[in-house]
């Protein structure tokens, strides 16, 4: 499951700014949210439904974010499981498998939602941007990838009167993954340690 989510968390890792006018239209807002502030901290609520649309799995725990090309996830309910990216590298650690997996930071992760981190995509490029309206007080922006062979179908992206609010993702294999954001703070002072990660003794490192 996490791993599935992949591109998903990584594409919210871009989704970061301070606000901008609420005259903006929301596309402008989201492009903003791409180019703004340095650093960010928050809670979220991470929420899988299957193909029914019932809710299978819900994650709670905290998200750091630091550019350039550093977060990290730290899922804490209901199982421990960390995201780390440095350094052009991702790593993701499972507690309970006592397992941890290395990946590089480019195409091979789900192509343009991974490369949006480093600001190196032009989303009008890869994407095909269309405001949704306004539902649960947010302003939804749809994002449907232009290339056939991406592994999800759209994002929505939802902001609240220039700041994330929520997003949702619907990938290719029926799965639809919700997130939500609390308690944000825009620009924050964060150790540059928490970026380093270091794969705990007795666990099974593979990287590819």
């Amino acid at each position: 499951m996490m791993k599935k989510i992949l591109s998903t968390l990584i594409f919210l890792a871009g989704m970061h700014g301070a606000m901008v006018s609420a005259e903006e239209t929301p596309i402008n807002q989201l492009k903003a949210f791409l180019k703004a502030s340095a650093s960010l901290s928050a809670d979220f609520k991470q929420v899988s439904y299957n193909k029914a649309g019932q809710a299978a799995q819900s994650s709670f725990g905290q998200f750091y974010l630091s550019r350039p090309g550093k977060f990290r996830w730290n899922y804490q309910k209901p199982f421990a499981q960390e995201i780390v990216s440095n350094s052009g590298k991702v790593w993701f650690y499972d507690a309970d498998l006592e397992q941890v997996t290395v990946k590089q930071l480019d195409d091979s992760l789900g192509s343009t939602p991974a490369l949006l981190l480093t600001g190196q995509v032009d989303i009008d490029e890869k994407f095909i941007l269309e405001e949704q309206g306004s539902d649960e007080d947010l302003n939804w922006i749809k994002l449907s990838p232009r290339n056939e062979e991406s592994g999800f179908k759209y994002i929505l992206i939802g902001l609240n009167h220039g700041q994330l609010g929520g997003m949702e993702l619907s990938d290719n294999f029926g799965q639809l993954t919700r997130i939500y954001f609390s308690n944000i703070k825009l620009n924050p002072a964060l150790n540059d340690a928490m970026f380093n990660f270091q794969p705990p003794k007795n666990v099974d490192v593979f990287e590819n």
